[in-house]
């Protein structure tokens, strides 16, 4: 069965899911409306920039985060010169990590939704009166509520299963950076089978029944959309 360490990882794992997918709405959303409404050259350069940890090695990824929030680090010196601490190896840290490395899942899917829009109901709107901040609120996010909960649920569970960036930027502190997948991973290395199937066997069925919510929904939605 599981230990005190297992549920302390899976609290820490939840927080940091939890805390890193409200970040990546609040980032990714208005970033998605700007790369699928602007029509600029090198846009194609920031959706590549974007896209990156998609394909980039976590660990690459986390190791230049942990050089670049470490204490000899650009914004780990900052950090330091305002009276605070380096916040590689915290919670802190692990959070940034996940966002950065979560952010595609997060953004592509709210672009594409955006993109589906159209510029037409945007323009019906803003005949009657409506401001371009009353359009994107009453006509773009209600339009793209699919995009909003796919990207939601792909952003909490891509936080749930890293590995390489948390391990290189977090460590293993009981607690603190402690996480579910490098608890799997302690417990393969001392042969502890049991328990690592105890907790991948959770991971792997949450996830599917996540997939399935957000293939069900976007069924729905896209159903009840022809229909109106």
């Amino acid at each position: 069965m599981l230990n005190d360490l297992d549920i302390s990882a899976i609290i820490v794992t939840i927080k940091l899911a939890s805390l890193s997918t409200a970040i990546l709405i609040l980032i990714g959303t208005p970033l998605a409306w700007w790369l699928s409404q602007t029509r600029i050259k090198f846009k194609v350069i920031i959706e590549a920039f974007i896209a990156l940890p998609l394909i980039l090695p976590p660990t690459v990824l986390g190791f230049y985060l942990l050089l670049t929030l470490g204490p000899n680090g650009p914004i780990g010196e900052f950090l330091e010169s305002l009276g605070g601490s380096s916040i590689a190896f915290t919670f802190s840290g692990l959070v940034v990590g996940s966002v950065i490395y979560s952010l595609p899942f997060v953004v592509q899917p709210l672009q594409n939704s955006f993109s589906s829009v159209g510029r037409q109901s945007m323009e019906v709107a803003a005949t009657l009166g409506a401001s371009k901040i009353d359009c994107f609120f009453t006509v773009a996010v209600p339009l793209a509520r699919s995009g909003f909960i796919t990207a939601a649920v792909l952003g909490f569970a891509h936080t749930i299963g890293e590995f390489g960036v948390v391990l290189m930027i977090g460590g293993n502190i009981p607690g603190e950076t402690g996480v579910l997948s490098i608890a799997i991973y302690d417990h393969v290395e001392t042969m502890e089978y049991g328990k690592a199937h105890w907790l991948s066997a959770g991971l792997l069925i949450m996830s599917f029944l996540m997939l399935i919510f957000v293939y069900v929904f976007n069924r729905h939605f896209s159903i009840m959309r022809y229909k109106d």
